[in-house]
């Protein structure tokens, strides 16, 4: 019990921090560093790219079928981002597609 209480505080520790260090850092009068809104423009980017090659990572050694699905997920969510510009349900979408694909 007292085990699960230490993780618990130590949790709630440490997202309380996180949320305040921005602040904390930033707030006020001082004005956010050039770096830190460069990397805010760039991460995202970098981000979904990097998400892009760990889900097709596999693809040379699946079964042809299976490269089908995928590839057809992956074209479902671009295809989906593009008409929507909602990234949630572009990845949400594309993630539905690929497990019914793989389960039919």
């Amino acid at each position: 019990m007292m085990k699960a209480v230490s993780i618990m505080a130590v949790v709630a520790f440490v997202t309380l921090f996180t949320r305040v260090l921005p602040f904390v850092l930033f707030g006020g009068k001082k004005g956010m560093p050039k770096m830190i809104g460069y990397l805010g423009k760039v991460l995202p980017a970098a981000i979904i790219a990097a998400l892009v090659v760990y889900c097709f990572k596999e693809l040379t050694i699946q079964p042809a079928l299976q490269k089908l699905w995928s590839l057809t997920a992956g074209a479902a969510v671009i295809l989906l981002h593009l008409w929507k510009r909602n990234t949630l349900l572009s990845i949400a979408g594309g993630t539905v597609l690929y497990m019914l694909l793989i389960r039919i």
